[in-house]
């Protein structure tokens, strides 16, 4: 595969995070010791101005970049490289004193006072003026500079606004969204019900939480319209830069699977992807290795974004975060796991939040590359400058790209519908608990999945899991048809198919959009168990007779109509003997159907089989260890983890180990938390 370099201007990969100068521009002498030790730690980038309005405009008109340029300049020539952000994440107290309507309204339609950040109305004419003339006066200065990677947009955009400009751009958005037809809306939101039905587009309110929350689509449409929103303020920033000549790339940091935004709506405006990575480690529910999964899974939502080039981990905190209900440190060679788990899924960025530690407000006990102690000697210090050294040495990753053929379709409209829908339990339903599952068991054979939409472009994948695929949006019913006709493995699971995109129930039987003859059963109906509640299935031999017995947990359909291969049946229950998990040859491919919920690791069997008609090679690894790889043209590169306390031997490795320059043809031995690259 050919590199795909996010920045020619870097050789290698970056290594850095956000810097606040305009904090310490009295101490001379600190910004002067901070590029010291910025280089003693090996960082290469700096991300500034994501909360610089104040300083940048102290007063309104009053602009000024003058200390920004120096420093900038003062950080090139010591080779280190600026993201330079936009600084509306944050205003300055004058701007919501002279125009209020930049403060968003609350879920009651009231008015929120100035402060903290996140707090602006993204519709807002007043607001959007003076983020004009901020952005494209930075543009017009720091545009074409040396040291300028790209454009980072504001800062980890969330949340909702109900104030009446927003309540006007959201009828707005529903009259383009249903063609100005207001039957069209009242027949895809089922208005009848309840006399919801509405006679124009001007009566309709957001979902206020002292208003309308019952009518389904009214609430998942907000949502969207809220994604709509966010996006539109995120490329009204990016055209008032390219107005203004910037040309350099543009990101926004997303957040996790965050729940707000439906971010595989967003990635198509901004040119590289890059997400906020803040895992809880050492906690007292999980395993670390365990909670790195996890972070696995987001790593991989995040690539998949984009999987024609790197994306970045925006912020990730050296030592520790302040804002948990228990803020613990990294123990010792944990930080560079962490780190290096973002470069093995994708990642040509290790960065943080933050080089140096704030002296006052709430963040001034988050963690920093620079303690209050203001010395290059720290255990976080050395432990970062460590890593930017093993960073260098596997500089030649940069650009490279990973390959994978295994994918779990993880949409947010679906993942909303299912929260919102009035159905089986409030406390169990775990859409994302179950996609990341799904992902573990692929993982723990050294297969690495990617995590795409139902709307994103399948080809190039042999297999596709849609666990609890509730919402099937317009034509995603043939295209899964389309997949398996042609030779690839799907598999689905309970509560799939049962709504159309508007959250209309399908008619006929689930799952809908002919997905019943893809899969060759109907459900009839789907039981929710009461946590105390429980069932089995018994495993169907080659021989047709049942082998061993599998706890079924939560959820359990009826099935009808089966056409196909029965690889499992219920034990007990209303449902005894009647088929569990389904397998049915449609094509050239196989469509598998879980009936019910297990412990995926239980049900590895239907996942190996996938892989063995797919012709993908896989290994079980020790347990505790992950494994990645990322391709170039001329070879691959290998990353294996130990997530672990304990030292691991891995069988089956050869290469060459780019931190230790070890030549491998046999065994790899990590001890705890320790990485190995394997160039092969």
């Amino acid at each position: 595969m050919e590199r795909k370099k996010l920045f020619t201007q870097v050789d290698g990969l970056l290594h850095g995070g956000d810097y606040n100068p305009e904090q310490w521009l009295d101490r001379p002498d600190i910004l002067e010791k901070d590029i010291k030790y910025m280089k003693d730690a090996h960082i290469n980038t700096v991300t500034m101005g994501v909360f610089s309005w104040a300083v940048h405009e102290p007063t309104e008109g009053n602009i000024n970049f003058d200390w920004l340029a120096e420093i900038m300049d003062r950080l090139y020539e010591n080779g280190i490289y600026t993201v330079l952000a936009t600084p509306t994440g944050a205003r300055p107290a004058w701007l919501d004193e002279k125009y209020p309507s930049a403060m968003r309204c609350n879920e009651m339609g009231v008015r929120n006072h100035h402060g903290v950040r996140h707090n602006h109305c993204m519709q807002s004419p007043e607001f959007r003026e003076k983020v004009r003339i901020m952005d494209s006066k930075l543009a017009e200065r720091f545009a074409g500079h040396p040291g300028l990677l790209m454009w980072h947009i504001s800062n980890e955009l969330g949340g909702y606004c109900y104030c009446d400009t927003c309540r006007k751009k959201f009828q707005e958005w529903l009259a383009d969204r249903y063609d100005h037809d207001i039957e069209k809306l009242n027949k895809a939101w089922w208005t009848t019900f309840w006399s919801h039905k509405f006679n124009s587009f001007d009566q309709i309110d957001p979902p206020y939480a002292n208003g309308e929350n019952c009518v389904l689509g009214l609430n998942l449409d907000w949502k969207r319209f809220s994604t709509w929103s966010a996006t539109d303020f995120m490329r009204f920033e990016i055209d008032t830069l390219r107005s203004a000549g910037a040309k350099e790339p543009t990101t926004t940091n997303f957040m996790e699977m965050f729940y707000d935004y439906d971010y595989h709506y967003m990635k198509d405006f901004i040119d590289v992807i890059s997400w906020d990575n803040y895992p809880e480690m050492h906690n007292n529910w999980q395993t670390d290795a365990d909670h790195l999964l996890e972070r696995s899974f987001n790593h991989a939502l995040f690539r998949s974004m984009k999987r024609d080039k790197p994306f970045m981990m925006m912020e990730s905190a050296p030592g520790l975060v302040n804002w948990r209900p228990f803020n613990k440190y990294r123990r010792p060679d944990m930080h560079e796991l962490i780190s290096m788990q973002a470069v093995a899924t994708g990642s040509d960025t290790v960065q943080y939040f933050q080089i140096r530690k704030s002296r006052g407000s709430s963040e001034q006990w988050h963690g920093a590359v620079i303690d209050h102690i203001g010395t290059n000697d720290t255990r976080v210090f050395k432990e970062v400058a460590k890593l930017g050294e093993d960073l260098e040495s596997i500089s030649e990753v940069a650009g490279t790209l990973s390959d994978n053929k295994v994918a779990i379709i993880f949409d947010w409209d679906n993942r909303w519908a299912i929260d919102d829908a009035w159905a089986l339990a409030k406390e169990t339903k775990k859409f994302d608990e179950t996609c990341m599952n799904i992902y573990n068991v692929f993982m723990k054979l050294g297969v690495e999945p990617d995590i795409i939409s139902s709307d994103m472009d399948w080809s190039g994948y042999k297999i596709i899991c849609a666990p609890m695929l509730y919402v099937l949006h317009d034509g995603v019913g043939e295209k899964i048809a389309d997949f398996v006709k042609n030779g690839g493995q799907f598999m689905s699971t309970y509560f799939t198919g049962y709504v159309n995109k508007d959250l209309l129930a399908n008619l006929g039987g689930f799952p809908g959009d002919g997905l019943s003859e893809v899969f060759g059963l109907r459900s009839e109906e789907i039981d929710t168990l009461y946590p105390e509640d429980r069932n089995s299935i018994s495993i169907i031999d080659r021989a047709g007779k049942p082998s061993h017995s599998i706890e079924v947990r939560d959820y359990q359909e009826l099935l009808r109509d089966v056409t196909a291969d029965v690889l499992a049946r219920y034990n007990g229950d209303y449902v005894a003997g009647k088929p569990a998990i389904t397998r049915n040859n449609y094509g050239d491919g196989r469509a598998y159907y879980v009936a019910c919920r297990t412990k995926q690791e239980d049900i590895e069997f239907i996942y190996r089989e996938m892989l063995e008609h797919a012709h993908i090679a896989y290994t079980k690894l020790p347990a505790g260890i992950e494994k990645h790889t990322r391709y170039a043209e001329d070879c691959a590169y290998d990353f294996y983890l130990n997530c672990t306390t304990e030292e691991i031997v891995v069988p089956n490795v050869t290469g060459t180990d780019l931190i230790t320059k070890d030549k491998l043809a046999g065994s790899l031995s990590l001890k705890g938390y320790q990485i190995a690259v394997i160039r092969r």
